[in-house]
């Protein structure tokens, strides 16, 4: 099936090569297809209304031009706040993203965290910046500890794999999944997720931010957590109270926490967070890692063929969950 095709560059990004690349491979692909692409939002007005499929970030003032869209491709797995806009999610139109791509990067950032409280690596990297010799800083055994995973998707999954080859016991909870992977004792659905918190060591956060995960953990979650326990939120920065942590933190209801996200970021530089030796931080860099942009090309032109083909999409979003 022949259609046409719109991409949007996005504006303000320098690695957008893999972006400018894909006409030409989707040509030799599927010769029949009709790609433009753009730099800007104004130049994409100019076309959209006759496109058939689209890929960047499909604005109201864009979206509400298009007349014949059927498709769009979001070029990330969780996209800015407001990429799910009501127009879009009350339309027909099928949105794809790119989860699955960041599996093992964030998963071995998550067991970086989990390895250092562990080990109390994170304590003796701060003496060592004051030249401090202090043995003895306490230990999790992790085969005689739990995980509980929030978020059983594609990088919840690898990492409760990891955990159990490190010897922990494993729980998931999630709204989707009914059936456990293999590595996974115990799952659950949110709505018992204040059951297994006292019984976590590490809680690990990987849920996307929709309606119902934000604010997922704020001070009630806190208080039923074991006060030995570890917070990990690799997710979505929203999902996780931030005021509400330091308060948990402060006053001893929780161990500690490690953080890649966050509910504003750049995490402000007087935020108490900082100063904090329980907590680790890192500037949302836990996805980073080789192979995504050839990932990220390699599904969307895959999506293309399966388009042209009149074939379901892979990845296709439930718009009003924004995942």
């Amino acid at each position: 099936m022949t259609f046409k095709l719109l991409i949007l560059v996005p504006e303000g990004r320098n690695d957008t090569s893999y972006i400018r690349a894909m006409p030409e491979k989707l040509r030799s692909k599927i010769p029949s297809i009709e790609v433009s692409l753009v730099d800007s939002t104004e130049k994409a007005k100019e076309l959209i209304a006759d496109m058939d499929a689209a890929f960047g970030d499909m604005q109201p003032e864009l979206f509400e031009r298009a007349k014949k869209l059927k498709w769009i491709a979001c070029p990330q797995a969780g996209p800015r706040e407001g990429y799910y806009h009501k127009a879009l999610v009350e339309s027909s139109v099928v949105v794809t993203n790119t989860r699955e791509i960041y599996n093992d990067h964030i998963s071995a950032q998550i067991m970086a965290y989990i390895l250092s409280f562990s080990r109390g690596l994170h304590l003796y990297l701060a003496d060592q910046m004051k030249h401090r010799w202090n043995p003895g800083y306490g230990v999790i055994h992790l085969p005689g500890s739990t995980a509980l995973v929030v978020g059983v998707g594609g990088i919840g999954n690898e990492t409760a794999r990891l955990c159990s080859e490190f010897g922990m016991r494993v729980i998931g909870v999630d709204p989707r999944l009914d059936i456990a992977p293999e590595w996974i004792s115990e799952l659950l659905k949110p709505n018992d997720l204040h059951i297994v918190l006292p019984k976590s060591d590490f809680v690990v956060v990987t849920v996307p931010e929709t309606p119902d995960t934000q604010g997922m953990f704020a001070e009630n979650e806190f208080k039923v957590m074991k006060k030995s326990s570890i917070l990990i939120n690799i997710g979505r920065g929203r999902t996780v109270v931030l005021n509400d942590l330091v308060s948990a933190l402060e006053s001893g209801e929780i161990g500690g926490a490690a953080l890649d996200v966050f509910e504003k970021e750049p995490l402000p530089a007087n935020h108490k967070l900082w100063g904090m030796t329980n907590v680790m931080l890192t500037p949302h860099v836990a996805g980073i890692g080789p192979y995504l942009e050839d990932r990220r090309s390699e599904l969307f032109i895959e999506n293309c063929i399966r388009f042209s083909e009149g074939k379901e999409l892979l990845n296709i979003v439930d718009k009003s969950n924004w995942y």
